[in-house]
Formats: C-alpha cells, sequence, structure tokens
C-alpha cells in the first residue's frame, strides 16, 4: 500500500510580492488619456454681460457728475439773468440792470459785486458798462456777449460811464475811454476797428457830439496843434481822405469775410 506524501511549500514572502508588484506599476506605461473631441468639450462663455453693465454705470455716474458740476458751477463773469420777454426801454437801477414795457418788469440782469454805470437801450436790448471795465449786451433771454476794455477800471470807478457808448449806426457801437475808441459790432459783439489817442493826448467821451453820419470826440493835447485835438469817426473808423476801410456786415455764406479793400480803378476808354 502505498502512502502520498504531501511536500510542505514554505508561505510566500509578502515583502517580496509586494515589492515585485510595486516595480510592475513602475514598469508599466501610463494609460493614454482618451481624447475627446472639441465639441464635447464643455463650452465657456466669456463673461461679457458683467463687463457691459459695469461700462453702462460707469457712462451713468458719469453722464450724472458731470450735470451736477455743470449746475454748481459759477455763471461766466458773474451773470444772474432773470429772463423775460423783449422791452422797449433799460435803465440802471441799484446794482442791476432792469427792462420795462410800460411799467411791467420784462427782465432782470445782474452780476454780484458788480455796478452797472450806464444803459444803452437799442432794439429790445440793452448795452450797459460796468465797473469792473465790462460791457455786456442782454435781450432778455440771454446775455448776448461779453467784452473787456483794458486800462479803464479805475478811470470808470472815479468818473462814471458818461458818453462811453456812442451808436455809429448801421449795427456799429462805439466804446469811447480815454485811451483809445474802440467799435463792436452789435450783432455779436465782433472787435471791426480801433483808434488808440495821440501820444500826450487822451479822448473825452463826454465831450463827444453827433454831426451827420459822424462821432466828433474832443482829444485834449498838453501840446500840439488845435487840429489835433479834435477826432470824427463814424461806422467804418477814422475819417480821412482816401481812406479804403472794410465792410462791417457779418460774413455770409458765398460771401468772403474780407472784401476787396484796394482802390477802384476807372475802366480805359
Amino acid at each position: 500500500m502505498a502512502v502520498l506524501r504531501h511536500r510542505r511549500t514554505a508561505p510566500p514572502d509578502t515583502g517580496a510580492l509586494l515589492e515585485q508588484s510595486a516595480t510592475a506599476r513602475r514598469e508599466r506605461p501610463p494609460a493614454p488619456f482618451p481624447h475627446r473631441p472639441a465639441s464635447a468639450l464643455p463650452r465657456t462663455r466669456p463673461a461679457r454681460r458683467p463687463v457691459k453693465r459695469l461700462l453702462a454705470l460707469s457712462l451713468f455716474l458719469a453722464a450724472g457728475l458731470l450735470t451736477v458740476a455743470h449746475q454748481i458751477r459759477p455763471a461766466p463773469y458773474g451773470d444772474h439773468l432773470t429772463s423775460g420777454p423783449p422791452a422797449h426801454t433799460a435803465r440802471a437801477r441799484g446794482g442791476a440792470v432792469e427792462a420795462y414795457d410800460g411799467r411791467t418788469l420784462r427782465w432782470r440782469y445782474a452780476r454780484p459785486g458788480r455796478r452797472p454805470l450806464t444803459v444803452l437801450p437799442t432794439r429790445g436790448q440793452a448795452i450797459t458798462v460796468w465797473d469792473d471795465g465790462l460791457v455786456t449786451d442782454t435781450d432778455g433771454r440771454s446775455v448776448r456777449w461779453h467784452r473787456a476794455l483794458p486800462a479803464a477800471t479805475d478811470w470808470l470807478r472815479a468818473r462814471g460811464g458818461a458818453g462811453v457808448l456812442r451808436p455809429l449806426g448801421r449795427g456799429i457801437l462805439a466804446v469811447v475811454t480815454p485811451s483809445r475808441i474802440a467799435a463792436y459790432r452789435t450783432a455779436d459783439g465782433d472787435l471791426r476797428w480801433v483808434l488808440p489817442a495821440r501820444a500826450g493826448c487822451a479822448f473825452r467821451p463826454e465831450r463827444a457830439v453827433r454831426h451827420g453820419h459822424a462821432l466828433l470826440v474832443a482829444q485834449p493835447c498838453a501840446r500840439g496843434a488845435w487840429t489835433t485835438q479834435l477826432v470824427a469817426v463814424d461806422d467804418l473808423g477814422g475819417i480821412a481822405p482816401h481812406r479804403t476801410p472794410l465792410g462791417n456786415e457779418p460774413p455770409r455764406a458765398g460771401r468772403p469775410e474780407h472784401p476787396r479793400t484796394e482802390k477802384a480803378l476807372a475802366p480805359p476808354r
């Protein structure tokens, strides 16, 4: 009778098996990453809406700040006009220019801290000389223009504005001060010409008189002939023989602003 004997095998070395498994994992190539088509990738939309909203909010705030700044800024030249319809007469009263239609007050124009010296009403407008050397034109709806008189503030405050504003006709206004005569177009305040006083002389606006279309202005001189102590001007400037002045009309479409000023010659015979 045969007897079968089983060979006893030694238990496996657990540490060696673990080491072999780790080595195999290190040597095994990594599994390829599965390729996904672009159409299968999730789409991300750029954050446009928040940017647009932020931009719109910034523009809205900027517009609001500009509006507030425009409302709180001081008026140019300190103008304070209580507007109204055109009036027939205007005069200086206290520290303001007031325009009336009969006894009804139509509008009032003031510059705080300044005083009107003289007012010249012209066709529903009021041209005013102020004590700070400023000339303004107002029609009751707006202040149409401002012009400053150089080196005249002290003289105006001491002597007043008598005779300073002199209309020359054809829409031209002469502003006479001791140092010069300046002519402005009443439609827009454009400076048309300037006549300075002679050396050693000074204009006297209160002694100016009209003679026809000419304005005669006294120009006393410390030394000089009597012929130099009187000047004549009109809307085109100083009256002198053979003058070729420029026109004073406002520029229009199709017409040159500076017309020809050379002396016209008769055609040959």
